[in-house]
């Protein structure tokens, strides 16, 4: 119970009111559950000397490393790749290892892939003739891996198990703490269109010249994460969820048509060998180039180069430290251009790669695009590690790699283009370039968690692109555009902390909810310094790891002392809605008598303590005891109990600095929704000028339903608003306004 003597200022009733209303009990059918600010220790993983309570990683943690010696051969007549590596692997767990787990993604192309019979199918009532041919009357592409054998370093053939894309291989003797192996593998598999049978990597053809456009990439087999929180990462790639592996040093010699031009992971270790005198120099001022890029391999070379077929070959030989994977791009198509990039501590190279059927855009955009990424994303985590990043053009694809992307964004047969389909471009490049912090250096395992790594990267692409233009058309991020997915049906929604495979709306789950979440901490609940802070902490305690879910919420927490359980418990592991209104106000004039209420509250309240002095009153406009001729604005003066104490207590000099208030407002604020979120309220004054009130979303603890305020203004109020610029993804604006607003009909 409040001690009303606190409050001569600003009336003991009123207050009294604003906390019972707070604190109603568990029996009153208004009151809902405040459990929701509970900490989350019944959902995280315990922490331990792996990984810590304050998100950082223990000092016992560590991480497999994978090597690779990898040579593969492109054939371009019948779209087929060759290749054999040599895998070094180190055990740093201090278990021993009895067999090691390699993944082969590429066998989800297989005809014995069990992906296409994960989900149902319908009778679709029409079809493309193509379409139909391909569904029923064609047999369906084999693109899985056909190892040809693995052995040891001896040359020894080694015993293995093929489980639809992951292989086990089995070891003669447990692999213990520090020790080695080395993995022969050889191997090859026919490489998929991918526009016609799907996939991540796989070629284009052009029908105009009879060319392929390749991307490449999980095209050798890969050593599958192991570590302190599942043992080894053994999900089955499904084509949801991406990609869990370790970090390695990779030497890749990639051979290909002697007319190709190419991009890769890594540095590119014989340019000379690849390049022509021309290019070579041409390359070299780009490196010099910090303000626009410069055309490497022309078009006209590219155009040249597509009107034959080489029947002679060129390796291209790259190195690649410190990477999780490798992927490449390759065409007799390809025009490349570029320039450097100037960061905090280092020059990198922005890159890109593209057909003359992606010009005029890619050559106006594509690498700008790539340099502003770089400047952008380093600054909010760490400078770029890499010695360069590459954009490769890729009709309809959107897909990342180490050091390099492939992204989507092509004119009209005559060049001409949309802004839809420029914004979109620019956007596909963000994101996909923005992928190299997340998750290729801070490492998150994709198969289980793909909000770790495209949601956080979706929230950074929003950054850059207000960066970029802080008018551009971005999709992801802004808190009113999540409000049509998370105010659907409730039975076609999962939380962000759902598997990746088990996601049905993928884009709005797992990028554009999270973005969205994380702008909201940004922008409204922590502010940008706190926030910034924090989440620059989780990426370079992280980088060059591999992180869980709960290393990101308590990192964030940890390093900006903001208690966010509540935040992470309600956005991130139920599909509760955000919908605060506006429940009722209450005008109230200071009053020299009390009310009749007033009168009974304080019988009730001298029979429990002494009588408190002089008291100010409260009458609310519209009751029985208000009286529109004496109840007026107030004015300190009017009232002798109050006027005598502030002089008694307060100089002349602090008297003059007194606030003065003339309205006194009491807001109560109802919240059907189930989510808690900060109360932003603000308020319109009869001279049109307004003025902001932010509480936090503690405010909901006593009471999840409802809560009440008073305003005390200088001037009258004549609106209200809740979220006046929807910051917090209010799903029903409606209630969001007093007086309470007509909704015109569309016809209206």
């Amino acid at each position: 119970m409040v001690k009303l003597s606190k409050y001569l200022m600003v009336a003991g009733f009123l207050s009294a009111v604003t906390v019972n209303a707070q604190e109603a009990p568990k029996s009153d059918p208004s009151f809902r559950n405040s459990d929701k600010f509970k900490q989350m220790y019944d959902v995280l993983a315990t922490p331990n000397m792996y990984r810590t309570a304050s998100g950082a990683p223990g000092p016992e943690y560590y991480q497999q490393q994978a090597d690779y010696k990898i040579k593969v051969e492109l054939d371009d007549r019948n779209q087929k790749v060759y290749g054999s590596e040599v895998i070094t692997y180190t055990n740093n767990a201090k278990e021993s290892l009895d067999y090691l787990w390699i993944q082969l993604d590429q066998n989800q192309h297989s005809r014995k892939s069990l992906s296409p019979l994960q989900n149902g199918d319908r009778t679709e009532p029409a079809l493309g003739a193509q379409q139909f041919s391909r569904k029923y009357l064609e047999e369906r592409f084999d693109g899985g891996f056909t190892i040809e054998y693995i052995k040891d370093a001896a040359g020894k053939p080694m015993t293995y198990s093929v489980n639809q894309t992951m292989m086990r291989v089995e070891l003669s003797k447990p692999l213990a703490h520090g020790e080695k192996i080395s993995l022969n593998i050889k191997w090859w598999y026919n490489i998929n269109n991918y526009l016609l049978d799907g996939g991540r990597s796989g070629y284009e053809h052009f029908d105009s010249d009879g060319n392929n456009l390749y991307v490449v990439a999980q095209f050798y087999p890969r050593m599958a994460v192991y570590n302190d929180v599942e043992g080894w990462q053994n999900q089955q790639f499904w084509g949801s969820g991406e990609f869990a592996l370790p970090f390695g040093n990779f030497e890749v010699e990639i051979t290909v048509p002697a007319d190709h031009i190419m991009e890769a992971t890594g540095t590119l270790m014989n340019r000379n060998e690849v390049f022509t005198p021309a290019q070579l120099a041409r390359y070299a001022e780009a490196e010099k180039s910090f303000d626009k890029p410069i055309v490497v391999v022309t078009q006209e070379e590219a155009m040249a180069a597509e009107k034959g077929f080489s029947d002679k070959k060129k390796t291209w030989k790259f190195k690649a430290e410190n990477v999780r994977d490798f992927g490449f791009a390759t065409s007799r198509k390809f025009i490349l251009d570029a320039m450097a990039v100037k960061l905090a501590t280092k020059n990198v190279m922005a890159v890109s790669v593209y057909p003359k059927e992606g010009n005029p855009l890619w050559g106006e955009y594509s690498t700008r695009v790539v340099a502003h990424t770089l400047k952008s994303y380093s600054a909010h985590t760490f400078d770029y590690p890499y010695p360069k990043a590459v954009s490769v053009h890729a009709q309809d694809q959107g897909m990342e790699y180490p050091m390099i992307c492939w992204n989507w964004g092509r004119p009209d047969a005559d060049g001409k283009y949309t802004d839809r389909v420029k914004n979109g471009m620019i956007s596909v490049i963000v994101h996909e370039v923005g992928h190299n912090f997340f998750p290729m250096i801070v490492n998150s395992d994709e198969r289980q968690w793909t909000w770790m790594d495209e949601g956080l990267n979706s929230f950074m692409e929003y950054m850059a692109l207000m960066e970029w233009d802080p008018k551009f058309p971005a999709t992801r991020g802004p808190a009113k555009n999540i409000v049509p997915y998370m105010s659907g049906d409730q039975k076609n929604l999962e939380p962000i902390m759902t598997n990746s495979e088990s996601i049905r709306q993928f884009g709005n789950n797992a990028y554009g909810k999270p973005a969205c979440g994380l702008n909201i901490l940004r922008e409204t609940i922590m502010g940008r310094e706190l926030f910034d802070y924090a989440f620059k902490t989780y990426a370079n305690r992280w980088k060059f790891k591999h992180p869980t879910p709960e290393d990101f919420f308590r990192t964030m927490e940890d390093a900006s002392a903001f208690d966010l359980d509540w935040f992470w418990r309600g956005w991130f592991y139920t599909t509760d809605t955000n919908d605060i209104g506006i429940k009722e106000v209450k005008k109230y004039f200071v009053s020299n008598e009390p009310s009749k209420e007033v009168e009974e509250f304080m019988k009730k309240r001298r029979r429990r303590n002494a009588d408190p002095g002089p008291m100010v009153y409260m009458i609310e406009e519209g009751s029985a005891d208000y009286k529109p001729t004496l109840n007026k604005p107030f004015v300190i003066k009017d009232f002798k109990p109050l006027e005598d104490y502030v002089t008694q207590h307060f100089t002349a000099e602090e008297r003059a600095k007194l606030k003065e208030p003339k309205f006194f407002y009491q807001v109560t604020f109802d919240k059907p929704g189930g989510l808690v979120m900060p109360l932003l309220v603000q308020l319109t004054f009869e001279d049109g000028t307004t003025e902001f009130h932010q509480f936090p979303a503690q405010i909901w603890r006593m009471n999840d339903k409802e809560v009440s305020r008073t305003f005390a203004t200088i001037k009258a109020i004549t609106k209200i608003t809740v979220d006046p610029k929807e910051e917090t993804a209010d799903i029903d604006t409606q209630n969001n306004v007093w007086p309470k607003q007509e909704v015109k009909s569309k016809f209206d």
